[in-house]
């Protein structure tokens, strides 16, 4: 892949680990009896949805230039970026495991891309 596509398709990862924070506030946000109006209305589930449209976009753009066995395994790098944007703007804890599991991701992406 080329460092355009890789470039690209980092920034379709990272469009679906803030869209996964997104969804997060969005489920924080609604009531306990959550009605429609309160799921139609919520901020963040609205830019959720656009984000994840956008990026949907630019996936199938990059599915168009480079072959799914080598452009699919960067989204494994969303397991690694939604449990650090947890952290950082949820203030949810992560576990050591979680980072030893990122490393393993990073290594198979590693593997998995370079040609």
């Amino acid at each position: 892949m080329s460092y355009k596509l890789v470039l690209l398709t980092l920034l379709c990862v990272f469009g679906i680990a803030i869209g996964q924070v997104l969804f997060k506030k969005a489920a924080i946000q609604l009531p306990d009896d959550a009605h429609f109006f309160d799921w139609v209305n919520n901020i963040w589930l609205i830019s959720a949805f656009v984000l994840y449209g956008l990026t949907t976009l630019l996936w199938v753009w990059i599915l168009r230039h480079a072959p799914l066995s080598l452009a699919y395994p960067f989204m494994a790098f969303a397991f690694i970026l939604v449990p650090v944007m947890s952290f950082l703007i949820l203030k949810e804890s992560v576990e050591l495991r979680t980072f030893i599991g990122s490393v393993l991701i990073i290594i198979g992406v590693t593997l998995t891309s370079t040609t």
